[in-house]
């Protein structure tokens, strides 16, 4: 009986394996990307409550790359490639 309930479990864990789940490569992206944007937000609040116009400039430019690296991140994500946050950082400074 406990073979046929290990047998069973992994047959149900093959099933879901083959069901279409993003592949490694995408999720990282993904998950780089939610980091990104995550980080520009942040930026953008910090950015609102800055106390001089410099700090204010220098937060919402770095608020800007890092969406531009989420962006980045996103769209390598679409053509099936991993990325980390240092390279969707030069992608999006290349952008510019």
């Amino acid at each position: 009986m406990k073979k046929l309930i290990v047998a069973v479990a992994a047959a149900g864990l093959f099933s879901l394996a083959a069901c279409g789940e993003k592949s490694a490569n995408e999720n990282a992206s993904e998950n780089t990307a939610a980091v990104l944007e995550n980080t520009a937000e942040n930026l953008e609040a910090a950015a609102d409550n800055a106390t001089t116009a410099g700090a204010e400039n220098a937060l919402e430019n770095a608020s800007a790359n890092a969406a531009a690296g989420a962006e980045a991140a996103d769209e390598a994500g679409d053509d099936n490639v991993a990325v980390n946050a240092s390279q969707a950082n030069a992608a999006a400074a290349a952008a510019k």
